[in-house]
């Protein structure tokens, strides 16, 4: 299993769960948020950061929010989980099981690998298509809210 962020520009990071059958809220203030902000500030030093993530009990555990909070990084009110909001299932996932149907790996490294690759492989203009859409998907969702 892998996490894995992405933006408007493309891929962030992937980061393995080595030996973990599960996101706990541990590993992920203590291994993968780390390596994701330092990424994220390699690419916009100064700039603000913003967090979309779905309501996994990880995402909303109160040591996950301090340790955002520390980092001056801002979370997005979060509507209940759907697929249809989350840049990963609707356009990441279905988009590299089609380039990697098929295939065969040795390791596990060597599928966490070739994920990284096809993720890197696809065009900016692509990605700002799905974060396009994404922006879409979610005014949808507010206006719905807003209706009700």
């Amino acid at each position: 299993m892998v996490a894995t962020f992405v933006s408007k520009a493309g891929h962030i990071a992937t980061i393995p769960l080595h030996e973990q059958i599960t996101v706990t809220v541990d590993w992920y203030t203590t291994i993968c948020l780390p390596k994701v902000i330092t990424e994220l500030r390699k690419i916009n030093p100064e700039g603000r950061i913003i967090f979309d993530q779905d309501n996994a009990s990880p995402h909303t555990a109160q040591k996950t929010r301090q340790y955002l909070t520390k980092e001056n990084v801002e979370l997005l009110d979060n509507l209940p989980y759907s697929p249809d909001l989350s840049p990963n299932d609707f356009f990441t996932f279905p988009k590299i099981n089609n380039t990697q149907r098929g295939q065969r790996f040795q390791s596990p490294e060597e599928a966490v690998d070739a994920f990284k690759n096809a993720v890197l492989d696809l065009p900016e203009n692509e990605w700002n298509k799905c974060f396009e859409n994404w922006f879409e998907r979610m005014q949808m969702c507010i206006n719905i809210r807003m209706d009700m």
